[in-house]
């Protein structure tokens, strides 16, 4: 609005009536003279951020209005401008490995949802950081890192925001992000659809070295011929008799993390040692609603209502919960980390992916005699 007024009066009166009908490189040219002429007054009135507005328009128009549009055909503007070409490789090689089309939109917020620009990504290094959840700490440890972009599986927003200020965990960690000029893309639902996907993982853990046939719990509509068959939860049956219900259950600690607690749902009267299992179904998060109606004698998964576990159970099934995001991390340490990388480092051979050394599951299992005073 500043360079407008301005623009308008440094025109002759004959050019302000003519103005609306001149050209967009025509008015480009003149926009690029009036800002310069008027630099110096508003500099020393409005200060640094002017400084720094002037200068990007005027690169912005000598860039792109005059090239792209000379014919005096379409707008231009500021808004135009795209993320960074790093952060551009980034979100490509994610919806190469996970295409978004996988999501599920209904109620997902997945994509590219903070940017940043070539002047951000320049002061910053060709470094990814992957993390679970992203937290204020993972915020922090990524700015101090020289992090260009974050990869978080969680959405970092997931419905709109009405102000962002500082009395907010959240908004006042995408205040940080902004700030220093860092990216945010979220892939969650359609890193669980995918073919080789989290739920894909997850099943091949519980299922360890024993032969198993696989089915998608609920297809996915959407996915693309490149990526199919996909889908969210993935149902398994064993094809040479049952495995041990224990040998399952610390298979999963091993591969989760080291886990020394799981919790377990039984039918009354069964006894986790002798069980054996023939059927399971897996979905990481909280994986109930979608593994409900599966016919299953097994179902793991992240979390899920003391409801959902009565009415398990008393259907004949054992149900695992490991915690949220205990179901899924391993993943992104094990497959998406190594995957993206490699990606990357085909068109950026100095890329780096980290993982958050602040990312993990809020819950912990306390053992309350070690509250025990001496």
């Amino acid at each position: 609005m500043v360079l407008a007024r301005l623009f308008r009066n440094s025109l002759s009166p004959a050019l302000r009536t003519a103005s609306p009908r001149l050209a967009s490189s025509q008015l480009a040219s003149l926009l690029i003279a009036a800002s310069q002429q008027h630099s110096s007054a508003i500099l020393s009135s409005t200060g640094p951020l002017s400084r720094r507005t002037i200068s990007t328009t005027s690169k912005y128009l000598d860039n792109n209005a005059m090239t792209d549009y000379s014919d005096g055909v379409g707008a231009w503007g500021a808004w135009q401008a795209g993320p960074s070409k790093f952060t551009q490789q980034v979100v490509d090689a994610m919806r190469t490995l996970y295409p978004e089309e996988l999501a599920d939109r209904k109620w997902d917020n997945v994509g590219l949802l903070i940017d940043n620009s070539d002047d951000d990504a320049k002061k910053r290094q060709p470094t990814v950081m992957v993390t679970n959840d992203l937290t204020f700490q993972v915020a922090v440890d990524a700015i101090g890192q020289g992090v260009s972009v974050i990869v978080s599986y969680h959405p970092f927003i997931f419905s709109g925001l009405k102000s962002i200020t500082n009395n907010d965990p959240q908004q006042a960690t995408l205040l940080q992000l902004v700030r220093a000029g860092i990216a945010v893309y979220c892939p969650h639902t359609a890193v669980d659809a995918a073919p080789k996907g989290l739920n894909t993982w997850l099943a091949d853990i519980v299922s360890g070295p024993h032969k198993s046939t696989r089915s998608v719990a609920v297809p996915c509509a959407t996915a693309p011929e490149t990526h199919s068959p996909a889908g969210y939860g993935s149902i398994g049956r064993f094809e040479n008799g049952g495995v041990s219900l224990a040998e399952i259950i610390k298979r999963l600690a091993i591969k989760l993390g080291g886990l020394k607690h799981i919790m377990v749902a039984s039918p009354v009267g069964s006894d986790i040692k002798s069980t054996t299992v023939r059927s399971f179904g897996v979905c990481a998060g909280s994986g109930y609603d979608v593994l409900k109606s599966a016919d299953v004698d097994l179902l793991v998964m992240g979390e899920t209502s003391h409801h959902s576990a009565l009415r398990a159970i008393q259907q004949g099934s054992t149900l695992i919960q490991v915690f949220h995001s205990n179901s899924e991390r391993g993943y992104l340490r094990e497959v998406l980390k190594p995957s993206l990388e490699a990606l990357l480092r085909e068109v950026e051979p100095e890329t780096e992916v980290l993982l958050s050394e602040f990312d993990s599951d809020p819950f912990r299992i306390l053992d309350v005699g070690t509250l025990e005073e001496d």
